[in-house]
């Protein structure tokens, strides 16, 4: 059975990271498996390589790359089924040397070899339209979403008014590391369940995992906020290591549903709002504030505006002080 990974989403991030530092590139052929198999695809004409030369000598391709001086991640996603997985990256990369970012995508396929995940196959590239390859604009699988899209609340709908909440492990790149695959795997599935039992209390639908995140919908702010308390004392709460440092984002507005997912600028505003905090934190919109009025079971204090990545201006927040809540 196909299901989201952590695990996977963890490894691919460790990986990325090297790259990212450029530290000790060598030890990226660690992460490779020692197959004949092993797979090293990317954008370049003639970068198809395979076998032992690609653990050989992929320490050395990337070290020869020049250093990023940005390195964005956009869109993440990690899946296993059985002994296999795979990984779906988009980043934002520029580097030294260049005036303009590149927007490059990539997949790394998995197998489990023992107790670990080793890389099979990488495929990266830097996107390029149809149009300029092969003098077609190929249209059929962008006409059926658009299609879908015109066919009403079946397939698209809009939910209305709802409070996102998103939630965000803080450090867990290092967790990860110090802790092991399978010991991290472990550990954030028994949070991801902790929470969406606190979400289901609230009315809440929790919607996905996103690596060590969730995204979760509440039909009212005031359900979202008791929610982010539950969810925050139930975290300092637990006495065995590994202690979590959790960090939440709160915003409310229009949202608009894609077969069970949810789109649209307050997801995404949610989302730069829950990164803008730190571990132990409640940041919230000055919509979601309004929408609770002067309810006295909460309590905020005032933070400086403040600019959220991909957001033109500067947006108020306000930081809910859970710990005096109730």
């Amino acid at each position: 059975m196909i299901r989201s990974s952590p695990e996977l989403l963890a490894v691919s991030r460790r990986w990325y990271e090297i790259l990212r530092t450029k530290t000790n590139t060598e030890e990226l052929r660690d992460f490779l498996t020692t197959s004949d198999e092993l797979r090293f695809i990317g954008t370049g004409e003639g970068e198809f390589w395979s076998g032992s030369a690609v653990r050989d000598g992929v320490g050395g391709f990337f070290a020869a790359i020049p250093a990023p001086v940005v390195f964005e991640e956009l869109e993440a996603e990690a899946f296993e089924n059985g002994e296999t997985g795979w990984s779906s990256f988009v980043h934002r990369i520029q580097f030294v040397g260049f005036d303009e970012a590149v927007i490059y995508r990539t997949v790394l396929i998995f197998v489990l070899e023992g107790a670990s995940w080793k890389i099979v196959n990488r495929h990266a590239s830097v996107p390029t339209p149809n149009i300029e390859l092969v003098g077609v604009e190929q249209l059929a699988i962008q006409q059926l979403i658009d299609a879908a899209r015109e066919e009403g609340p079946e397939l698209i709908q809009s939910e209305g008014l709802a409070s996102v909440l998103f939630t965000d492990v803080e450090g867990s790149t290092a967790l990860a590391e110090a802790l092991g695959d399978q010991s991290w795997s472990s550990a954030i599935e028994s949070h991801f369940q902790v929470l969406a039992e606190i979400i289901q209390k609230h009315r809440g639908q929790f919607v996905k995992s996103l690596g060590d995140g969730t995204l979760s919908i509440f039909p009212s702010a005031k359900e979202a906020l008791a929610a982010a308390v539950d969810m925050q004392t139930a975290v300092t709460s637990v006495s065995e290591e590994p202690h979590l440092g959790l960090r939440i984002g709160i915003h409310t507005g229009d949202v608009v549903q894609s077969r069970g997912d949810f789109f649209g600028t307050v997801v995404n505003k949610a989302s730069r709002i829950t990164t803008a905090g730190v571990a132990g934190e409640i940041l919230i919109s000055d919509a979601t504030r309004a929408m609770v009025g002067g309810r006295t079971s909460f309590c905020f204090s005032d933070t400086e505006p403040r600019q959220l990545k991909g957001l033109s201006g500067r947006h108020t927040l306000y930081r809910l002080e859970w710990k005096s809540t109730y």
